[in-house]
């Protein structure tokens, strides 16, 4: 059966795959390491992994995340979406803020 996300996924995320698994497989061959010994440190099939390498979206995204913690970009993950970092966000962020804050006055005490 065929995965719906093919149907929908736009060109510009998919060519971001294919470039991340390209990428997958070059930090792989740097560190001398086959795509059999991969797929049995992420404890995949090695077709799963030389899917991963070839960018497809069906591959689930703890495979890509382990690939990631093996070859050394643990953290690279985490930090992708950090508040921090999110320009937007901030962006969003302070147009939300009251052009003024008024304090509520407290009742008079009887």
């Amino acid at each position: 059966m065929r995965s719906s996300v093919l149907d929908v996924l736009p060109s510009r995320v998919r060519r971001s795959l294919t470039k991340f698994g390209a990428d997958l497989a070059v930090a792989r061959r740097k560190r001398s390491l086959t795509s059999a010994m991969m797929a049995e440190r992420l404890g995949v099939a090695r077709s799963t992994y030389l899917r991963a390498e070839k960018g497809d979206p069906t591959v689930a995204m703890g495979v890509y995340a382990m690939a990631l913690f093996v070859l050394g970009f643990g953290g690279a993950l985490g930090d992708l979406i950090d508040p921090g970092r999110d320009d937007q966000g901030l962006l969003l962020d302070a147009r939300r803020l009251p052009k003024r804050v008024r304090v509520k006055k407290e009742p008079a005490a009887v």
